[in-house]
C-alpha cells in the first residue's frame, strides 16, 4: 500500500479525550501531513494540513470517520497508507515494547484501563473504531510508558508489601516516546554519538527528568501516575501520601483529585497562570516564584538522576518548555554549574541546538520533540520484521 509519489506512508494517531491529532509520514520519515479533530463531544472543527473547518463530532468514531473523509480529499485514503500507528499511553508490565496490533495486544491494552482511566479508553477507542472502518489497514501501537521498563526492578517498586504491587502500584514512568525520539535523533542533532551518561528534560506542561545510560532509561521521575516528580502546569508534583490522605478525608476524594492534578503546579503557585510564556511575560511575585519553584525542582530531582547514572556527560532539553524558555534553561543550567556545565548565553538567548560555551565539561542540547516520528518509525520497523 503506497501513498502518492509512490512512498510507503504511516498513518499516525493520538486519541485524547476531547480530540485526535493525526499526522502522516512517508517512508522516509519526512512528515507529509498534520490535522486534528478537536472538540468531541460538541461544537468542535477538523483541521487536514491548511483547510480548517468548523464540524460536531458527537462521539469518536464520529471524529475518526472525519478525519479519514478528510485525509482522503488531500489523496491519503485509507488504502494507501501501509500502516495506522497509535500512541497508547499506558501498556503496564507486559506491553513494553512497540507492537502490532492484534487480539492480544488489545487485551492487554485494555487490561491496562485501569492504570491510565483518562487515557487508555480513548487510544482503545481509536483502534476499535478504525477497524471498523478500514478493516484491512495494519495497526500498530506505540506505549508511552514503554521506554522505561529498563529501570532495574528497584527502581520501579515502591517499599509496599508484595500483594500490592501485584495490583499494579509500582512506578511506570512517562513521556517515554519523547526520550525515545530524542535517543534516535540526538546523534542527528549533534553530529556525534549519543553520549553515554544523558540527563533528559522534558519540560511541558507535563514535566519529567529520565536518566539515560547508554541509550536506555535507568531511572525517571514519574511514577505510578504522571502526577509525580517535578512541579508542572498544574500537576502538583511529587507530595507526601500522609497530605494526600489529609486533604482526601477533609474535601473528598475527587475534589482532592482534581485539585492535584488541574488546580496545582504553576497555576497554584501563581493563582491562576499555567503557561510558562505567560509566567516569564507577567513578572510578579507570585509568577517569579511558581518560575523558581519550576527550576529550583528540576535541578534537585536532576541530582537523583545523575547518581542513578553515576555521572554525567551531556543535557539535553526537549517539549515546549525545554526548546522554547531561554530564562528556564539557564537557571536550570546555573543548577548544575559544580558539575562543570558552562552555558553560551547568546546560544541560550537564539534558541541555538548547541547551548554549551567552549571549555564546558557537560555537553548541553536542544533537541525537538518527535514523537510522532518516532511512533512511524516503530511501526516501519514492525512491518519490515514481517
Amino acid at each position: 500500500m503506497t501513498a502518492p509519489g509512490g512512498e510507503d506512508a504511516i498513518l499516525v494517531l493520538n486519541a485524547g479525550s476531547s480530540s485526535i491529532k493525526f499526522a502522516v509520514f512517508g517512508g522516509d520519515l519526512k512528515e507529509r501531513l498534520t490535522g486534528m479533530a478537536d472538540g468531541i463531544g460538541g461544537d468542535g472543527a477538523l483541521r487536514v494540513g491548511r483547510d480548517r473547518q468548523t464540524a460536531t463530532f458527537g462521539t469518536h468514531a464520529a471524529a475518526l470517520a472525519a478525519v479519514l473523509e478528510g485525509l482522503a480529499a488531500q489523496g491519503f485514503s485509507a488504502d494507501r497508507f501501509r500502516a495506522a500507528a497509535h500512541r497508547v499511553v499506558h501498556g503496564g508490565m507486559e506491553l513494553t515494547a512497540p507492537a502490532k496490533i492484534d487480539v492480544h495486544v488489545l487485551a492487554g491494552i485494555r487490561r491496562c484501563v485501569p492504570l491510565a482511566p483518562l487515557h487508555n479508553p480513548h487510544n482503545l477507542a481509536a483502534i476499535e473504531t478504525l477497524a471498523r472502518l478500514a478493516p484491512d489497514l495494519p495497526q500498530c501501537a506505540s506505549f508511552d510508558t514503554g521506554f522505561h521498563a529498563s529501570n532495574p526492578e528497584v527502581a520501579k517498586r515502591y517499599a509496599l508489601p508484595a500483594d500490592i504491587e501485584a495490583r499494579g502500584i509500582r512506578r511506570y514512568g512517562f513521556h517515554g516516546l519523547s526520550y525515545a525520539s530524542l535517543v534516535r535523533a540526538m546523534p542527528e542533532v549533534t553530529g556525534e554519538a549519543l553520549p553515554k551518561r544523558l540527563l533528559a528534560f522534558h519540560l511541558g506542561n507535563g514535566a519529567s527528568l529520565c536518566a539515560i545510560r547508554d541509550g536506555q532509561s535507568v531511572a525517571t521521575t514519574m511514577g505510578y501516575s504522571p502526577l509525580e516528580g517535578l512541579t508542572m502546569g498544574t500537576r502538583a508534583g511529587s507530595i507526601d501520601g500522609n497530605a494526600v490522605l489529609r486533604l482526601a478525608g477533609e474535601d473528598g476524594m475527587d475534589a482532592t483529585l482534581r485539585m492535584l492534578n488541574k488546580e496545582s503546579g504553576l497555576w497554584g503557585l501563581s493563582g491562576g497562570i499555567s503557561d510558562m510564556r505567560a509566567l516569564l511575560e507577567d513578572g510578579g511575585e507570585r509568577s517569579r516564584f511558581a518560575v523558581e519553584h519550576f527550576c529550583y525542582w528540576a535541578v534537585r530531582h536532576a541530582g537523583s538522576m545523575i547518581a542513578a547514572m553515576e555521572g554525567l556527560d551531556a543535557v539535553a532539553f526537549t517539549g515546549g518548555i525545554g526548546e522554547n524558555a531561554g530564562p528556564v534553561r539557564a537557571r536550570i543550567a546555573e543548577g548544575l554549574a559544580w558539575l562543570g556545565l558552562k552555558l553560551d548565553g547568546a546560544a541560550n538567548d537564539n534558541g541555538s541546538a548547541k547551548l554549551h560555551a567552549e571549555g564546558s565539561d557537560i555537553g548541553c542540547w536542544i533537541v525537538e520533540a518527535q514523537e510522532e516520528r518516532r511512533i512511524a518509525a516503530d511501526a516501519l520497523d514492525l512491518l519490515g520484521a514481517g
